[in-house]
């Protein structure tokens, strides 16, 4: 029977449960440590900055499997599941035995995969009785997101935006608006952390490093508020597990066994949340679904590349050392990416469950220019119909590259990436692209290490 083009799970299928990778790893990623103190940072001691059953997640080390609260599974209804495609047009336009699949979380108001972890952490907000949010976003479709999962639970937020994304995109700043959000480009004069690092460089377009310390400032200052974070945590990576359940599940039902299975990563929440049910089962020696050779390929702009040029060590999470300091493939916490369109994937780190696996071999991972990037999302516009976001791109050039190497040999290989978004809000990028004014600025090693070396004096063990 022919595999229609489009695959929906039925409704009874959106997972009941969000899994963890964490306690099936060899290498547990290291704790947070508290900054102050250099030790391991206990849940409570989170309490100020994170709602408390966040924190808990956040910590958890044990626990594979966490129920998804009714509240949250019926919101999940309005936009999951999200479809899963076979590109049978862009199969055909590589001419090429490889097939092509993708998991699309573009399908829903905020136009991405952030909708997931918005909306459970919002819920544990409201459950806890918190007044007032906050958080930062890059290229806006986490503050999007949380807008909407907070004007679902009518709590106030307040969004901190890249400014260079806050100026590049601005009809984010009109959505986040309407869904009742307040919205500020960072590097701020609202915060401390903003003015000293306007001081520093009053032209400073900002990063989500600076963008965090801003929001994470505001929430410990304002009574009875708190902070969300849309990648990198533990916690995030969790609710992400959405995507990839469902994918395993179309894969069980179609009878789709993927050899390679690409995710963009900024700070990791959509690739870890796409690969986390193959990824356990590869652990666990499980082989079925995936097979022991099946690859799995972290994809980052090589303005940004904090797997391919990062250090393995102990940051901040921030650009105004604030936070708690994270183990994590990192480019140093005070670098300021390039201008890059791909706004969400400009972080200096990456998290620390996907920097432990790479660490440990089981994912690789590849940096790509933004003009490479932008050639395939043109390529995969045209055949699929869908206009993808920039950050997405990075995982479809990988899959096309792919796809080619397939032509080449003749192997029939089975690929399968996360398109996380819609470029509806990016046509500024595209513009740029098409009229050939986009550049790529890579850091030169230089500047790379002058970062690296400010990381903070910590046991790295």
């Amino acid at each position: 029977m022919a595999i229609p083009y489009r695959y929906y799970l039925p409704e009874t299928e959106i997972p009941e449960k969000w899994y963890s990778l964490i306690p099936d790893m060899k290498n547990k990623p290291a704790p947070l440590l508290n900054p102050g103190t250099g030790q391991p940072l206990k849940a409570e001691e989170l309490y100020p900055i994170f709602c408390e059953e966040l924190a808990k997640q956040e910590v958890d080390n044990t626990t594979s499997y966490f129920d998804i609260p009714d509240e949250i599974r019926e919101i999940y209804k309005v936009f999951r599941p999200s479809p899963f495609c076979r590109a049978y047009n862009l199969e055909k336009v590589l001419g090429t035995p490889a097939k092509i699949y993708y998991k699309y979380e573009g399908n829903n108001t905020s136009g991405s995969h952030k909708l997931n972890s918005s909306v459970a952490q919002a819920y544990y907000a409201k459950k806890q009785g918190i007044t007032s949010l906050t958080t930062e976003t890059g290229a806006g479709q986490w503050g999007t997101a949380l807008s909407i999962a907070c004007a679902y639970f009518n709590i106030p937020l307040t969004v901190y935006m890249v400014k260079v994304s806050y100026n590049q995109k601005p009809d984010r700043k009109n959505i986040i608006h309407t869904f009742g959000a307040e919205i500020i480009a960072s590097p701020s004069d609202t915060t401390d952390a903003g003015r000293a690092i306007l001081a520093a460089d009053p032209n400073n377009n900002g990063s989500l490093g600076c963008a965090i310390s801003e929001a994470v400032e505001k929430a410990v200052k304002t009574q009875n508020s708190r902070y969300v974070l849309g990648s990198v945590l533990n916690q995030v990576l969790l609710h992400q597990s959405v995507i990839g359940l469902e994918s395993y599940s179309a894969c069980e039902d179609l009878d789709v066994h993927p050899d390679i299975i690409i995710g963009c990563a900024g700070g990791g929440s959509n690739l870890g949340g796409l690969i986390a049910p193959f990824m356990r089962d590869k652990l666990r020696g499980n082989f079925g679904v995936i097979s022991k050779d099946t690859r799995f390929v972290a994809v980052e702009p090589a303005s940004c590349p904090s797997f391919t040029r990062g250090k393995f060590a102990y940051d901040f999470a921030d650009t105004g050392h604030i936070t708690p300091l994270a183990k994590m493939y990192t480019l140093g916490s005070t670098f300021i990416p390039s201008a890059n369109h791909a706004g969400g994937l400009r972080y200096h780190g990456m998290s620390p469950i996907l920097s432990q696996l790479y660490h440990d071999k089981e994912i690789e991972a590849v940096s790509y220019k933004q003009t490479d990037v932008f050639e395939a999302a043109n390529v995969f516009a045209k055949a699929e119909t869908i206009l993808p976001a920039p950050e997405s791109c990075h995982a479809i050039v990988k899959a096309i590259d792919e796809a080619k190497k397939c032509k080449e040999t003749g192997e029939a290989k089975t690929i399968l990436f996360g398109l996380t978004g819609t470029g509806f809000f990016d046509m500024k990028a595209y513009q740029s692209y098409l009229e050939g004014t986009m550049d790529d600025t890579v850091p030169t090693d230089e500047e790379i290490a002058k970062y690296v070396a400010e990381l903070p004096s910590v046991p790295q063990s």
